[in-house]
């Protein structure tokens, strides 16, 4: 019976260390813990490899200066494979199992909303590099983004086609994207005074057949198609819609931007997307961020990149305000946020943590993007 109750003893004390140690190991003391969930596979990978790779950047530049408060910040990446229930995961595993102090992500407002529902509920700073559903912020006072949102890019969408004199243009929705559904209600609310919208068809991400659908849009005789969808979708979409002689022009949101668009060349000519920077923007920071940004990826960076490459800036100057690496106050100081010198703008973050900043709209011809217009928030 002594020696059984020794055992027992021993049993429990090493059960408790073992508590003790979980709970000390939680957060080591030599470094900041920063996580990413992303879609580094799937069907919208290029975003998720696109935003990494200038987050990865940034903090590369910010450990060579010295770190934050002293410590090098590492970034600990989950893949959610371009999945919703997959990114509940994953943010669910840099909580629990990496005890991350604050999250990058993700690119699609779907995957934001559902990772930003997680973050909310253990207090966990999330900040999205380029969700732009107005939802996503409004999860809870722990969920940040740094690009502009749907409603106001359905604006400029909608401005810019205005300017273009389509008088007579057809929607072509993603039914079951939110995103979608997002720029489609800014679209509307900024066109319906100042032309018609003659038909409206819709599809689902993934579909391959989209040519009933543009038989009915072609039908219609529209001035132009605007397309608010993801870049493996449009790439095809546009695709058939010149198959079946459809020759007006398309046109989109930042969901656009990819090295797929760009690869489908003289297809997507005369084609435009709205967008949150451009390459041939002259600012001096955007010519660094690509000079060095080429330098380690061999590579003209996108949108996401740059977003990634700001996110990553704006979470290392939110811990560095906080004074300490605890949730509760970079969540205070990334509210605080404001006249950040980004890459991609000057970054101020609102009330409702969220950053409104002037759009790009771009031209595509031969496989290059060229500014058509740039259009700041009324």
């Amino acid at each position: 019976m002594r020696w059984m109750t020794r055992t027992a003893w021993a049993a429990l004390l090493v059960a408790g260390l073992m508590s003790c140690k979980d709970k000390g190991a939680s957060r080591p003391s030599n470094e900041i813990l920063i996580g990413e969930f992303a879609s580094m596979t799937g069907q919208t990978a290029t975003f998720g490899q696109s935003s990494h790779e200038g987050l990865m950047l940034a903090i590369d530049q910010v450990n060579a200066a010295g770190g934050v408060l002293g410590k090098p910040i590492r970034v600990i990446t989950e893949d959610n494979r371009s999945d919703a229930n997959e990114a509940v995961t994953a943010v669910q595993k840099l909580i629990s199992r990496d005890h991350v102090v604050a999250i990058i992500g993700e690119v699609a407002s779907k995957r934001s909303l559902a990772g930003g529902g997680v973050c909310q509920q253990y207090k966990i700073p999330m900040l999205s590099p380029s969700s732009t559903n107005p939802a996503v912020t409004q999860v809870g006072d722990y969920i940040f983004r740094i690009c502009f949102t749907d409603d106001f890019q359905g604006g400029v969408c909608a401005r810019f086609a205005v300017k273009k004199g389509w008088k007579k243009v057809v929607i072509f929705r993603d039914v079951a994207n939110d995103y979608s559904k997002g720029l489609t209600a800014g679209f509307r609310a900024g066109y319906e005074n100042a032309g018609s919208v003659v038909a409206e068809e819709s599809f689902r991400e993934g579909d391959n057949d989209f040519k009933a659908q543009l038989t009915k849009i072609k039908s219609a005789g529209p001035d132009a198609v605007f397309l608010p969808a993801y870049y493996a979708d449009v790439v095809k979409i546009v695709k058939q819609a010149r198959e079946l002689e459809l020759n007006v022009p398309f046109f989109g949101g930042d969901g656009w931007d990819s090295p797929t668009t760009l690869a489908a060349g003289a297809v997507m000519d005369g084609c435009f997307f709205a967008n949150h920077y451009s390459p041939d923007d002259p600012r001096p920071a955007v010519q660094s961020f690509i000079k060095a940004y080429q330098a380690k990826y061999r590579k003209t960076p996108d949108a996401m990149a740059i977003l990634g490459y700001d996110a990553g800036r704006v979470m290392a100057d939110a811990i560095k305000l906080a004074g300490k690496a605890e949730p509760k106050a970079i969540r205070d100081a990334l509210a605080q946020t404001k006249d950040f010198p980004g890459a991609s703008g000057t970054i101020t973050i609102d009330e409702r943590r969220n950053a409104r900043k002037p759009a790009f709209v771009l031209a595509l011809k031969g496989g290059k993007t060229s500014i058509a217009d740039t259009i700041n928030p009324e």
